[in-house]
């Protein structure tokens, strides 16, 4: 059976997407952005397949100091974290946008730390993406992958489900039904290796639990 890859998340499905991350923020998001703060080496960080925003809000919440980029390709997704970071007050240090991983305007080293939760599985091409992370990084800097993230693990299915508007349920229907022939990528920590070693990146620690592989590269 064939491999699907979407590397977005259609623009129908956004708000059904924004619903399951809003309920993981306390359970997920913050857990990982205290682990980013708490590792912090530089004030620049960027969000790759950031969706909502809900890490990189929960990032600034945690440090007055840094500044985050956060981009995706799904435009109706950084509009709402556009508008989650004026409702959290901190969109004088969050900045969103639609732009592609695999082709970032951003300059050589302009960030200490690229971070991404659940987006690995989706490319077409991962290579490209950790190539264009390591080009932004600062010397030192770090690039940490959460792939693919636990956050549907822990989504109560049944009140997101309760929540969904006819029109949702009708594309969550549709999306569903297509997922079922056509199920997405996942990586063996192998895979993984041998994507890193296609890169310039040459320190790497890869930890798997509960499902989810975490992978840090150091520049």
């Amino acid at each position: 059976m064939s491999r699907r890859i979407i590397e977005k998340i259609p623009e129908n499905m956004a708000s059904i997407y924004e619903k399951a991350t809003r309920m993981v923020i306390e359970s997920y998001y913050s857990r990982v952005a205290e682990e980013i703060v708490s590792n912090l080496k530089y004030d620049t960080i960027l969000d790759l397949g950031t969706g909502p925003g809900y890490l990189p809000i929960e990032i600034a919440k945690r440090s007055l100091s840094v500044k985050v980029d956060g981009i995706d390709l799904t435009r109706e997704l950084i509009a709402m974290a556009q508008e989650n970071a004026v409702k959290a007050g901190v969109a004088d240090r969050v900045h969103f946008e639609v732009l592609d991983a695999a082709n970032l305007r951003f300059e050589d080293g302009s960030y200490g730390m690229v971070i991404s939760t659940g987006m690995l599985h989706m490319l077409k091409d991962p290579v490209k993406v950790l190539r264009e992370c390591y080009r932004v990084l600062k010397s030192g800097g770090e690039a940490w992958i959460y792939d693919p993230a636990r956050v549907s693990s822990q989504i109560d299915k049944k009140r997101w489900k309760a929540s969904f508007t006819f029109r949702e349920r009708l594309f969550y229907r549709l999306f569903t039904i297509g997922a079922l022939f056509n199920p997405l990528r996942t990586y063996k920590r192998e895979e993984v290796i041998e994507m890193i070693s296609a890169t310039n990146f040459k320190e790497y620690w890869i930890e798997e639990g509960d499902g989810e592989l975490k992978i840090r590269m150091r520049r």
